[in-house]
């Protein structure tokens, strides 16, 4: 039996993925040819790995029992890849990288343009969720490396980059709108917009420290969702920093009266065993004072 390592590809990020589309996408194939690969596979080892339905793919019990091994291969064809990369000088690489949105924002471009000009033939692969979501990702080998909070699970390597204060979104007729500094008291006198998904965050863990129960009446993950039902005077908010440039809403924005930051690291499973484009990646993270 001839090995094709793009038919291992195709079934291990359409589980991945939980649609053929997706994973046509990612692997740059047609819809099609990814489920064309998968009904090789199937053929070839005389068992049916995926279950399709109107709800989506599923994984038969025959599939759950080889997945980890074809997982094994592609890693072990990604390390070749590197390999084969460095001995030529990184003339091309995929750089797989979790994030969230103010640092897609606000870091990545910059960052992403300096890189390219000296390697212009590496791709990039930006995946966007939460901090649990990115830390599972680089755990199980999904991303290389990702964006994160600090502290993080401790298994990870960690490069800290900067420290992200914490700020008050208020709508421009909030009545504390002209105070210099915003009370940490007044935060539960209006409704509040809080910044979360999953797991607590470092918006919940300011009420927490100063015994406070915020009357939060929306909860998302998406900044400028936040942003705007502030604007609209729904209530206030807390927002990191970062997130808060070139600001396309019409709110106020106000220092604590206790200061508070969130860490802002990069995170992978081993720097040393990484490709050498992540390692050159790395290398270009700008100056931790002008991020």
């Amino acid at each position: 039996m001839i090995m094709n390592i793009q038919k291992y590809l195709a079934f291990v990020k359409t589980v991945e993925c939980g649609s053929f589309t997706k994973a046509a996408t990612l692997l740059n194939y047609s819809q099609s040819g990814i489920s064309r690969m998968i009904n090789d596979l199937e053929r070839e080892w005389q068992i049916a790995l995926l279950e399709r339905g109107h709800t989506g793919l599923r994984l038969t019990s025959d599939g759950l029992q080889l997945l980890p091994y074809a997982k094994s291969i592609c890693l072990e064809y990604e390390k070749l890849q590197t390999q084969i990369n460095e001995l030529h000088g990184l003339e091309s690489g995929l750089i797989r990288i979790g994030t969230f949105s103010s640092v897609a924002t606000h870091w990545l471009p910059n960052i992403i343009k300096a890189f390219q000009k000296k390697y212009p033939n590496i791709a990039y692969e930006l995946l966007l969720g939460d901090y649990t979501e990115i830390e599972s990702w680089i755990l199980e080998g999904r991303v290389d490396c990702g964006f994160l909070r600090l502290p993080t699970n401790p298994s990870l390597e960690t490069i800290f980059l900067e420290q992200d204060r914490l700020l008050v979104i208020l709508p421009e007729n909030h009545p504390l709108a002209n105070c210099d500094r915003f009370p940490v008291e007044a935060l539960c006198n209006d409704p509040f917009m809080l910044l979360e998904k999953g797991a607590k965050a470092e918006i919940s863990e300011i009420f927490e420290l100063h015994h406070l129960e915020p009357m939060t009446h929306f909860t998302t993950w998406d900044d400028y969702a936040i942003m705007s039902m502030v604007e609209s005077g729904l209530g206030i908010s807390i927002l990191p920093e970062l997130i808060l440039q070139r600001l396309p809403y019409r709110i106020i924005i106000k220092e604590l009266e206790v200061p508070a930051y969130r860490r802002i690291g990069i995170a992978m499973k081993n720097q040393k065993n990484a490709s050498l484009a992540v390692k050159r990646f790395l290398d270009y993270l700008p100056d931790r004072n002008k991020l």
